[in-house]
């Protein structure tokens, strides 16, 4: 190979490594999270219940059966860590009944588990006056109730917020993916239910919450709390469940922001449900604003100084 050929494949080499490098970076460092817990429920979870007849992992599926009856008081759950801060909590879930009176709920709390006492953030599918609906329920630390549900003007009750949109309900034997994204920097909370098949969004809705969500420490599915008729079952399957806290970041670049009276962000938009009102504020995510620095900077900049002092010790060669 002559030094002219040689000088050449370098400077190509050198080029392609500036290039690819920082979108390695950048694709490694985006939207780090913390894994607080989560199972496919390809093994036993061992998960402790009251009610091991209705409430166990099956091995032939790979999921976990529920079977909730009101005025039982069963229960489900996993012990976590105690939670502070902006978290998602993400599932799919078929059902093959709900009878009249039954609800499903699932999602993180304290100890008591009861779904009236604070802290805790439930999703909720329930039949009942409303067939078939879908609810987003929180009760902050100091115990103040809020609801919301896909049942278009419904007649509001105790801490039920207003949903304007057009009725959702869901179905028997298809399967949901449900994520719910609390933000503990605005103080919001979105629910988010899709059509695990197709990837579409049904029904998304939020809470603007007032006050505290804070020291939860089970994922929990069950009925406590629930005092209704016996005899009636939400009974299905769970599958995939997943609790994400951000990461913090290594290496943080400071950002300066503007104060302003309000902020507005662009809706959770569904083709199903309405424009969300803009006084929510600008991030519903729940992704760290902070950006990382990538290491691979510093690596990028010795290998380009490496390439560019051996083409130059080759150039001087050629031209001596």
């Amino acid at each position: 190979m002559s030094l002219r050929t040689l000088c050449i494949s370098l400077l190509v080499a050198a080029c392609l490594v500036m290039v690819v490098l920082p979108v390695q970076a950048e694709s490694a460092g985006s939207s780090p999270v913390k894994v607080i817990y989560q199972t496919p429920f390809s093994s036993d979870p061992h998960w402790t219940t009251n009610n091991p007849s209705s409430d166990y992992w099956d091995p032939s599926g790979g999921m976990y059966h529920f079977s909730l009856e009101p005025s039982t008081g069963n229960y489900a759950y996993i012990p976590i860590d105690s939670m502070e801060g902006s978290f998602t909590f993400e599932y799919d879930v078929t059902f093959d009944r709900v009878d009249d009176g039954a609800a499903f709920r699932f999602g993180v709390t304290g100890t008591e588990m009861d779904f009236n006492k604070g802290p805790n953030v439930i999703s909720m599918f329930s039949n009942g006056k409303h067939e078939n609906i879908m609810s987003l329920h929180l009760v902050t630390v100091g115990n103040r109730e809020m609801e919301v549900n896909s049942q278009s003007d419904d007649e509001l009750t105790s801490g039920t917020i207003a949903y304007k949109g057009s009725t959702v309900r869901f179905e028997l034997n298809k399967t949901y993916h449900v994520t719910i994204t609390y933000d503990d920097d605005r103080k919001i909370t979105i629910m988010q239910v899709s059509d695990k098949a197709s990837g579409d969004e049904i029904w998304s809705y939020f809470i603007n919450t007032v006050g505290d969500v804070r020291n939860m420490n089970r994922i929990y599915l069950g009925s406590r709390g629930d005092y209704g008729s016996m005899n009636v079952y939400a009974r299905g399957y769970i599958d995939n469940v997943r609790l994400t806290q951000p990461a913090p970041a290594i290496t943080s670049v400071q950002t300066t922001v503007s104060p302003t009276e309000e902020t507005t962000v662009p809706p959770v938009t569904t083709k199903k449900t309405p424009v969300i009102p803009t006084h929510l504020p600008a991030d519903t995510t729940g992704s760290p604003t902070d950006t990382t620095e990538s290491p691979m900077g510093a690596l990028l900049a010795v290998f380009a100084l490496g390439i560019t002092g051996i083409l130059g010790v080759l150039c001087g060669r050629k031209k001596s």
